[in-house]
C-alpha cells in the first residue's frame, strides 16, 4: 500500500476498547491492544496515503454470544435494555461503516475507533 500511495486497513476492536470488560481479561486486553495498534499504525502510514481505522462492534448476535442471547438469561434483558436501538446488532450492521472506511469518503480519517453499538456507549 505504501509504495502505491493508497490503501485502507480496517481492524476490529470492541466495546471493551472503551471500557473494562468483566470476566474476560484476555479479550479486553487484546481488543484494547487492537485499538492502540490502529492508532499507532495510522500515525505511521496516513502520511503515505494508507488509512488505518477500526470498527468497535457492540453486542452482536453471533455464535460467540449464544449464551447471552438466551432470553431466559437475565443478562440478555439487562444488555438489551441499555441499547438505545433496543436490539442486538448483526453482521448487516457492520456493512455500512466498513464500506465507509474502505472508500474515498474516509480519506481524511485516521486512527478512528468507530463504535457500531446501537448507541450503547452513549447511554
Amino acid at each position: 500500500m505504501l509504495p502505491k500511495g493508497y490503501g485502507k486497513i480496517v481492524t476490529i476492536a470492541s466495546m471493551v476498547s472503551f471500557f473494562g470488560g468483566q470476566t474476560v481479561p484476555a479479550y479486553s486486553a487484546a481488543k484494547g491492544g487492537i485499538a492502540q495498534m490502529t492508532k499507532e499504525m495510522s500515525n505511521d502510514w496516513i502520511g503515505g496515503g494508507s488509512n488505518v481505522n477500526s470498527l468497535a462492534p457492540g453486542y452482536m448476535a453471533t455464535e460467540m454470544n449464544e449464551a447471552l442471547l438466551d432470553k431466559s438469561n437475565p443478562r440478555y434483558a439487562q444488555i438489551t435494555e441499555r441499547i438505545p436501538v433496543h436490539r442486538w446488532g448483526d453482521g448487516n450492521d457492520m456493512k455500512g461503516p466498513c464500506l465507509f472506511l474502505c472508500s474515498h469518503a474516509s480519506d481524511y480519517l485516521g486512527g478512528a475507533i468507530i463504535p457500531v453499538d446501537g448507541g450503547y456507549l452513549v447511554k
